[in-house]
């Protein structure tokens, strides 16, 4: 009798090799990431599957059903919500594009899966949140996340870097103070917007140190302005890099690049880049009736692109963007056209860098020089705008102007070394799109990952009987838009 009970204990060969395959992942995914201190969980694992010291599923010997059922679903829930933080964290996620800055590559409704292991999964900087929320839990409206603890920045090694005319996913680097009430807008935008109508100097002639000067009024007393009126702009809410709204846009400049756009074309270092196929620039055209809704569903002209409109001689005049393959078929539609007329966009105090000396416009932008890491700029008050984020926000330096003298940590500086690769991002949607033209440079560090498929898609325009439902976008590649 005492030998059967012994025997009873002995491990059965089934639950070795359960262990050992177990052992084996989780030691590659260790190796992987990176994290030598998972190794004290192996004896757990071990204890699960042989030694069973620890009664992991005691509710299951229990007498009351209750007991059982409330402990099996606990159970579920936890192993779900702990394989789906990790599968999140550094395997794939799920991304909806909200808005129309990437059409018509891609258009609102499209549903991604997104690959970190493209890039390299990012280690959290922030460990601790609920799974599966942003920044916000759901009906509670506050935080999702705690900032104790905080790890510093570092990447898993993934299967290449970004390359030009990639499609990514990144944390929206203007997104480190929010509004409460105006979380949808641009931070440091508003703050020159509302300063701007309370100081409207032109600084366009002026020396660089009176222009930054200038600058630094305009963005302090915007935020002074906007925190004496909570009322209409809410709490200013500060958020760390992972906790950042998620952004899609497509890199159109790499690390060491210097980028202008001339007429609506983006050059790399002097050299012309082809514009993806299924970009968009607005017109203004002028209609002798309005537009089929027939020929708008054939051309892909959305409810929100001819949303509007104006009236000149009896004519209807829409606002709105184009591709080539629609502005080529309403050329031709003299019956229904009678002309049309390319916009060109405007610049001012929205445009990075903010700063109205440039005279930058989003049709005639730059040249910007795109930091490499390791790279060396020469710095001066002329340029010093376009690199203020990098230096100290991004790279954590304490960054001050004396007069005309730079100071980087207390220390006068001509010169920076960049520690981090930045990259430039745009939206295919030219004239309708708040990318770096607006907000600068995308850090290294705020990259999430590449879409790999469109696995759904809807179309806010139009109801389930009557083609919301995509049907041909469905598991179609994001690299077939690059």
């Amino acid at each position: 009798m005492e030998k059967e009970e012994r025997g009873a204990k002995k491990p059965e060969r089934s639950a070795w090799i359960k262990f050992i395959v177990v052992t084996v992942v989780y030691l590659a995914f260790l190796y992987w990431i990176e994290v030598w201190w998972g190794l004290l969980l192996v004896p757990l694992i071990y204890d699960a599957y042989i030694s069973k010291k620890i009664p992991w599923g005691w509710w299951r010997k229990s007498k009351s059903k209750t007991v059982r059922s409330f402990w099996s679903w606990v159970d579920a829930i936890v192993f779900a919500l702990v394989a789906v933080y990790f599968v999140h964290l550094y395997f794939f996620q799920n991304y909806v594009i909200p808005s129309s800055s990437l059409e018509k590559s891609l258009l609102t409704g499209d549903y991604l899966l997104v690959s970190k292991m493209s890039y390299g999964p990012r280690h959290p900087l922030t460990p601790i949140h609920m799974p599966l929320t942003s920044h916000t839990l759901p009906v509670l409206g506050t935080k999702s996340y705690t900032t104790w603890p905080s790890l510093t920045y570092k990447r898993v090694k993934g299967f290449g870097k970004v390359e030009r005319g990639d499609i990514v996913v990144f944390n929206y680097p203007a997104g480190d103070s929010v509004l409460a009430r105006l979380q949808d807008r641009d931070y440091y935008v508003l703050c020159y917007e509302a300063a701007s109508q309370l100081y409207p100097i032109n600084v366009k002639d002026s020396s660089a140190a009176v222009a930054w000067q200038y600058r630094q009024l305009l963005y302090e007393a915007g935020r002074e302005f906007m925190l004496a009126h909570p009322e209409q702009y809410g709490k200013l809410l500060a958020r760390p890099v992972d906790m950042r709204e998620n952004y899609v846009k497509r890199c159109v400049g790499l690390p060491g690049d210097t980028l202008q756009i001339r007429s609506n074309v983006v050059y790399i270092d002097n050299v012309a880049q082809t514009t993806p196929t299924n970009a968009q620039q607005n017109y203004a055209v002028t209609l002798k009736y309005d537009l089929p809704d027939d020929f708008c569903r054939q051309y892909g002209i959305s409810f929100e692109d001819r949303a509007y409109a104006g009236e000149q001689g009896g004519y209807i005049v829409r606002y709105m963007p184009l591709t080539q393959r629609a502005l080529k078929a309403l050329e031709v539609r003299g019956d229904l056209v009678e002309s049309i007329r390319e916009l060109m966009p405007t610049g001012g105090v929205t445009l990075f860098p903010h700063d109205q000396r440039t005279g930058w416009t989003c049709a005639n932008y730059g040249p910007v020089y795109i930091p490499k890491k390791g790279a060396t700029v020469e710095l001066t008050l002329d340029n010093l705008s376009i690199y203020e984020r990098p230096i100290a926000v991004y790279e954590g330096n304490e960054l001050k102007v004396e007069g005309e003298t730079i100071l980087i940590n207390g220390s006068p500086a001509t010169e920076y070394t960049f520690k981090m690769d930045y990259y430039w991002m745009m939206g295919d949607n030219r004239d309708n799109s708040a990318d770096s033209r607006f907000w600068g440079f995308v850090p290294e560090d705020h990259i999430i990952g590449k879409p790999l498929f469109i696995w759904l898609s809807l179309d806010k325009d139009y109801g389930w009987a009557d083609g919301k439902v995509r049907w041909e976008r469905l598991f179609r590649s994001v690299d077939k838009y690059k």
